[in-house]
């Protein structure tokens, strides 16, 4: 029995000598500690092992285990980093070490565990970036003091390096603010707050990175509001700045016309309405209005509210005062001391009963060009042109309140308020005419009349005209002694004109004379002719042409028929007898009229006829009435102009 026990604890030492001598293969190793640059490529070498077999060799197999085993990889006797394109070992996310363990096998029997720790070192590769609840819009109020902490910046790297906190000087409104500690983030008010001004700010912050080479940084935008504070008086508007830039106004002075029969009604401003309002406009505090002085007890009361000034009883006719001045107060509802005065004009007009008007609808102005800037517009004889309206309201027709304008405005003219003409002289052309428009204004009864100016530029050297009629010079630079030629030669065409008219008149009029005398020789008053037949107007030999053919011998008719002599009549002429003959027409005219002749009848005066060739008998009363006139035709023919 001993021996088959001793041969069994014989097998047993054999085999436990065996297990020995195996598990040496996994002696020698030891924990491994190493370090590896956050964003190494894939394979980077971590750490060789130490164990003495040959991993893989079937005897040793090497197992890596724990929460960062996937980072690595062995390969023979070295660990190597596991990453790829789509995963990079980062610090800022991996953390700061990567724990894992390596076990050793030899024969499936577990002989020797190692712990792996592996520093993952950090590279910066990270920038600052602000915490946002620490950049979103803020905001101060305007009476916040200067010197004062507004507000704080906080930036962060996840590098962890240290930050510096710097302002952006070229942004809008950078010499609002400063910074005294760089790495605090704390942002100091430099300038004092308007909300009158500026209702909102904004500023330009840098983060920078302060221990690093590369010195990362990042920059937000700030925007800050700003907050009103009652910090301004009221005032009345409308606001006229006491100068440009400066928030302070100037009260207007608000005025109006009532007349004497005018009573409860409200009264319209100019400017109006009476309005005031809270200089801290964020705010608009109510405001109250109130009467100081001038309110006349009681004659003019002021809605406390809304600033209508209402006139409760009429202005007394026998009331010497024309005008009442009122003091108006207003004031913030909720501080009495903060309040403004503004003075109110009201003048008392009588009745309106004629409208102002020009003495003419057109004034004629003239202009020398010059390059003088400004010159003042004249008129005929050199005279300044002065336009004006009269008004009868008045005793002297001066109206105090007329406002002279042009309509439309011009750029090249202005019209003062007396009524005189300035043109910018140096901007006008030769030979140019400008039609203005002017409108003379009352400004207490409102109504307009206008008037035209018509403005001719003249020429250098070109005098004005002195009458309206007068000659002008048409072109300034003609010699004098040519236009004088010009002249005389145009005053001799007119005399000659003249001359020739006249000599024509006195040659019609002697025409006209023996024609009359040749009329009065036949016996016939010039000035008797029958309506029934045309007259003509023939000279002497026409006549005796004319009874020489119808009276070649004494007529035979009736007793007391008269006849003419041949040897009174005077001898034809060829050219008459010619002109007589080629015209039949005319001789049986001429041959129409029978002339009674100057000789004494053989019978008793009052029964002596003529026979006319119209049938009608003439008398020798007519006769001797006829012979009356011709004799006082002849005294009128020896002087024609008497």
């Amino acid at each position: 029995m001993l021996r088959p026990c001793r041969l069994l604890i014989w097998q047993v030492a054999l085999r436990l000598s065996y297990h020995v001598v195996t598990a040496s293969l996994c002696l020698g190793g030891s924990d491994i500690f190493a370090s590896i640059r956050e964003n190494s490529r894939t394979g980077q070498l971590i750490s060789t092992l130490s164990i003495t077999g040959e991993p893989g060799g079937g005897a040793v197999r090497l197992c890596l285990t724990g929460d960062n085993a996937d980072w690595f990889y062995l390969e023979g006797r070295s660990i190597r980093l596991n990453s790829s394109a789509s995963r990079v070992l980062d610090r800022e996310v991996q953390g700061s070490v990567l724990i894992a363990e390596l076990t050793c096998y030899e024969d499936d029997v577990i002989q020797s565990q190692y712990r792996i720790l592996v520093e993952i070192v950090n590279e910066n590769d990270n920038r600052p970036n602000f915490l946002q609840e620490t950049i979103q819009p803020f905001t101060i109020s305007e009476l916040t003091a200067v010197n004062s902490v507004v507000f704080t910046v906080k930036a962060v790297d996840a590098d962890g390096d240290m930050i510096t906190y710097i302002i952006d000087q070229s942004s809008r409104d950078a010499w609002f603010f400063r910074i005294d500690l760089p790495n605090t983030g704390n942002i100091v008010l430099d300038k004092p707050l308007d909300y009158e001004t500026r209702t909102h700010l904004q500023v330009m912050i840098w983060a920078q990175e302060a221990n690093t080479v590369e010195k990362f940084n990042t920059s937000a935008v700030l925007t800050v509001i700003i907050k009103d504070g009652d910090d301004q008086y009221p005032h009345f508007l409308p606001c006229t700045p006491v100068s440009p830039g400066v928030p302070v106004c100037m009260n207007p002075t608000y005025t109006t016309n009532i007349t004497r029969k005018q009573q409860d009604a409200v009264l319209q401003f100019s400017p109006g309405p009476i309005r005031a309002e809270d200089g801290d406009r964020g705010i608009n505090t109510p405001l109250i209005y109130s009467i100081l002085s001038g309110g006349d007890q009681g004659r003019f009361e002021i809605n406390n509210r809304t600033g209508e000034i209402r006139l409760t009883r009429p202005v007394n006719d026998q009331q010497p005062v024309a005008n009442f001045t009122l003091s108006v107060m207003v004031c913030q509802a909720n501080d009495r001391l903060k309040y403004s005065v503004a003075s109110v004009l009201i003048r008392v007009l009588s009745e309106n009963m004629f409208p102002p008007v020009f003495n003419r609808t057109t004034f004629k102005g003239f202009i020398i060009q010059s390059s003088s800037p400004a010159s003042i517009i004249s008129t005929y004889g050199n005279q300044v042109l002065q336009v004006q309206v009269s008004d009868d309201d008045f005793p002297d027709g001066r109206n105090p309140n007329i406002h002279y304008s042009l309509h439309p405005p011009s750029g090249l003219y202005q019209v003062t308020q007396g009524g005189v003409l300035i043109a910018r002289t140096d901007q006008l052309h030769a030979f140019a005419r400008h039609i203005l428009q002017v409108v003379a204004r009352d400004e207490e009864s409102g109504e307009e009349v206008s008037a035209s100016v018509d403005i001719e530029v003249l020429q250098r050297g070109q005098p004005v005209p002195h009458g309206a009629f007068t000659e002008q010079q048409l072109f300034g630079d003609v010699d004098s002694r040519l236009a004088g030629g010009i002249a005389a030669m145009i005053l001799l065409l007119f005399l000659t004109s003249v001359l020739f008219l006249l000599l024509r008149t006195i040659r019609r009029r002697q025409r006209q004379t023996n024609t009359d005398e040749h009329a009065v020789t036949l016996g016939k008053h010039p000035n008797v002719v029958s309506s029934s037949r045309p007259v003509f107007s023939t000279d002497e030999s026409s006549y005796s042409r004319a009874f020489s053919h119808q009276y070649e011998s004494p007529s035979h008719g009736r007793h007391g028929v008269y006849t003419r002599r041949h040897s009174q009549l005077p001898p034809p002429s060829s050219s008459s007898s010619s002109n007589i003959i080629s015209d039949p027409g005319k001789r049986s005219r001429q041959h129409s009229y029978l002339f009674p002749v100057q000789e004494k009848p053989e019978g008793p005066i009052e029964t002596l006829r003529a026979a006319d060739p119209t049938g009608d008998d003439i008398t020798a009363e007519t006769l001797q009435r006829d012979n009356e006139m011709k004799t006082n035709q002849s005294e009128d023919l020896e002087d024609p102009y008497r």
